[in-house]
């Protein structure tokens, strides 16, 4: 682990599965800390196939899991049974944790017009800090859906904004996920007691370095996140 001025932590692990362990662990003593104090927990958790072994391992945990309300940190604009929609995919893994809330940042058929003011409504009704936030982070440095150069990048990232949630429209659209997406802006998901960034792999880690050396958000869209003042980053890495 070492530590750089407190703009981030880094906690780096031997393989995926030992990183998934730890971080579930990780995520698990935040979910018991707020209840403890404030009755409930709040998270919002990345999409994508990287964390899904994370969120298994959490819910396999015990825990009153009821407390404990979760979203996505953005989403696709497809329904919520296909196959690329985040919260199927978090649905399906966190499945063991019964009675756990998950709440949508889209409409159920995923109509990205209806789907905008509908995820405010859901922020609206969720106010508060989130108590963790996890993020991931893709080879072009974009971080939720936070893509480089789309049109709506610099009002989704304005630090100054009340906004809670942005249409992005990736340009050229992921030939992985073609989708229209619904996105936390930078200033929600800034607003949590913790935050977690889930990097893997070394060409990421490369990524990972050029944002904390060079703090270019236009560029890498994750330095935003890095270099955000008050705000310590936990990374975990593994090869």
């Amino acid at each position: 682990m070492t530590d750089h001025d407190m703009a981030w932590v880094e906690h780096d692990y031997a393989d995926a599965e030992e990183l998934a362990s730890m971080l579930a662990f990780s995520l698990k003593s935040v979910c018991v800390d707020a209840v403890a104090e404030r009755g409930h927990a709040l998270l919002a958790l990345a999409g994508g196939r990287t964390p899904l072994p994370v969120y298994a391992r959490l819910a396999a945990r015990p825990f009153d899991w009821p407390k404990v309300v979760v979203m996505p940190t953005d989403e696709r604009c497809v329904p919520h049974d296909h196959s690329a929609c985040n919260l199927r995919a978090l649905r399906e893994t966190l499945a063991g944790a019964e009675g756990l809330v998950l709440e949508s940042l889209t409409t159920p058929d995923g109509d990205p017009e209806r789907s905008v003011p509908f995820a405010a409504q859901t922020l609206a009704r969720h106010a508060q800090p989130f108590d963790t936030v996890l993020l991931g982070m893709g080879n072009d440095g974009h971080t939720a859906s936070l893509f480089p150069g789309t049109r709506n990048i610099d009002a989704a990232m304005n630090p100054a904004s009340r906004a809670d949630v942005c249409r992005i429209d990736p340009e050229p659209l992921p030939p992985e996920a073609p989708f229209p997406r619904i996105t936390l802006t930078l200033q929600r998901l800034l607003r949590a007691r913790c935050v977690h960034l889930l990097v893997t792999g070394m060409e990421k880690r490369a990524v990972l370095r050029h944002a904390q050396a060079v703090n270019d958000p236009q560029q890498h869209p994750v330095a935003a996140l890095l270099h955000a003042p008050d705000v310590v980053t936990h990374i975990y890495w593994s090869p």
